[in-house]
């Protein structure tokens, strides 16, 4: 069964592509349909363009999809990248404490 992660938000792909040691792994990409009873289809990936939308998670991993283990798309966190979310993408994990009343 797929995992939920803490955390993750949905961005353009052209956003991500901004990264200078981007590499996608374009097969991984969810199907472009499910299959009838609503489980992982046998159809190709869908094509993934500048407009689409994938998942940057919490372990900072990219998905299509909001699953943190499913449809991976890239799957090399370093530092550098860890930066650039940050600075570029603005990608912030929000505190999961409770506000101080």
């Amino acid at each position: 069964m797929p995992a939920m992660g803490r955390y993750c938000k949905a961005y353009p792909l052209s956003a991500l592509r901004r990264y200078a040691s981007w590499t996608e792994a374009a097969a991984n990409a969810r199907p472009d349909e499910p299959n009838a009873s609503g489980g992982a289809s046998t159809r190709a990936p869908r094509s993934l363009d500048d407009d689409s939308y994938v998942f940057l998670h919490d372990n900072l991993v990219v998905t299509d999809g909001v699953f943190v283990d499913e449809y991976v798309i890239f799957d090399a966190p370093s530092p550098a990248w860890e930066e650039f979310c940050r600075n570029e993408l603005a990608f912030v994990v929000p505190d999961a404490s409770p506000a101080a009343s």
